[in-house]
Parts: C-alpha cells; sequence; structure tokens
C-alpha cells in the first residue's frame, strides 16, 4: 500500500501535534526566598515643616552647647541673619562661628574612631533625632575611613547644613 504525499504530510501534522500535546511541560516552582517587606521612603518624609529662624539658631545652639540660647542673644543672632540676603552663607558663618567657642561639646576624632557605630548613631540622634538608616550608616562610615581629614567638627557641620535639618 502506497500513501500519497498528502496523506503522508497530514499523518506527520498529526504525529507532531500528538508529541506538542505529551511534550514536557515546564513545572511552575514557587520560590520563598524569606525576605522581609521594608520601607524604602526616606527617613525624613514626614519632616514637612521648615524651622523658623528662631528654632533653627535654638535648636542648633542646644545641640552643640547642650544648654540653651538666652534669650537676648537669640534676638540679636536672628537679626544678623535677617539682615543677611544668602542664607545659607548666613547659617554656614554662624555654625563656622559657633565651633570656635569655648564650651561646644564635640567628640574627639580618637573617640570617632573608636567606636564608628555610636558616634554615627549619636550624631543622627543629635542632630536629626531619629536613627540612621544601614544605607545611611555604612556611607557615613565609608566616609569618614576612608578619609584620615573629617572630623566630628566637620561631619557636625554638614549635619547642621543639610536640608533635613532645616524641616521638623
Amino acid at each position: 500500500m502506497q500513501i500519497s504525499f498528502n496523506n503522508k504530510l497530514g499523518l506527520a501534522l498529526c504525529l507532531a501535534f500528538i508529541f506538542s500535546l505529551s511534550s514536557c511541560k515546564k513545572q511552575e516552582t514557587k520560590y520563598n526566598y524569606g525576605v522581609n517587606n521594608e520601607d524604602i521612603l526616606p527617613a525624613n518624609v514626614t519632616k514637612t515643616r521648615l524651622k523658623t529662624t528662631d528654632q533653627y539658631v535654638s535648636i542648633l545652639y542646644a545641640n552643640l552647647f547642650q544648654k540653651a540660647l538666652s534669650s537676648n542673644n537669640l534676638f540679636a543672632i536672628s537679626q544678623a541673619f535677617d539682615s543677611v540676603g544668602d542664607q545659607i552663607l548666613a547659617r554656614q558663618v554662624f555654625i563656622a562661628n559657633l565651633m570656635k567657642k569655648p564650651g561646644v561639646i564635640l567628640p574627639t576624632v580618637n573617640d570617632m574612631n573608636a567606636d564608628l557605630d555610636a558616634f554615627i548613631n549619636e550624631t543622627y540622634v543629635r542632630f536629626y533625632v531619629r536613627y540612621p538608616s544601614e544605607a545611611e550608616k555604612e556611607y557615613l562610615k565609608q566616609s569618614i575611613t576612608a578619609d584620615p581629614n573629617l572630623t566630628p567638627e566637620l561631619i557636625y557641620m554638614a549635619f547642621a547644613l543639610s536640608d533635613e535639618y532645616m524641616y521638623y
């Protein structure tokens, strides 16, 4: 018995269809990595109100000296701030002048390097009233270890000039 070309083609197509139905199928596996859900919003997202000049000056003074600023001094400093057009420059000069005054409570470079984790946590709590995220902690730790000229005074100045410090 002889099979024609059309029959052979039909038979081949039929066999291919049958094999495709019975061929291997990918098993669906569900993986469980045990990853915890984390909020990825920045820590300062809840700080939405800008500090006034009086608030900024008095809070910064309290952060650096661990005591309150007198109302007479607060009034004089606020007037000096209001007389300067460039507020960022005024803040830089103000912080630099405060750092030179006796009585500023700063850790030494040796204290900072002795326990970086404690220094970083205390700095964040002191200036931002919150603990740092792991990424922030690691970034600051790497910055401190990479640059031997980075002192607590410079770090405090950077925190006091940051955008987050301007808000509460």
